[in-house]
């Protein structure tokens, strides 16, 4: 028997100024990673310094927003649900929620896209995945 994903209220996110460029980017259903300008490397998630070296020579950049499900598991709960460590084709590893599927159809190394979900209130909408 198929479990699908509920549908269940998501709760707002705090907005602050230093992850209000990436809210608003999701908000036009764009996801932006972390690069640090020093190594070339991407990282999440976005902030004002890089993980690599610590220095604030960092940016935003967009996402090609698909990548595979590195790991993931099912809450069978009375709305179940899936959260999963997503690694994106730039090579970082988001976690995060798969959503809009059948849960006992997913697969470890399974494509998915990034997908924006409603939250509560006038808050961004929150980064999810679904199959792609």
């Amino acid at each position: 028997m198929a479990t699908p994903a509920s549908n269940r209220a998501l709760p707002a996110i705090n907005v602050d100024p230093t992850n209000k460029p990436y809210f608003d980017a999701a908000r036009e259903g764009r996801l932006l990673i972390g690069l640090c300008k020093d190594t070339g490397k991407h990282f999440w998630y976005p902030r004002g310094c890089s993980p690599f070296t610590l220095s604030n020579n960092v940016e935003l950049v967009e996402a090609k927003g698909t990548g595979t499900i590195y790991t993931y598991t099912v809450m069978r709960t009375k709305e179940p649900y899936s959260v999963a460590y997503v690694e994106l084709d730039e090579g970082v590893r988001i976690f995060t929620n798969i959503v809009d599927c059948d849960l006992d159809s997913l697969k470890i190394g399974q494509k998915v896209k990034v997908v924006f979900k409603p939250t509560q209130g006038d808050s961004p909408p929150a980064t999810m995945f679904t199959p792609a």
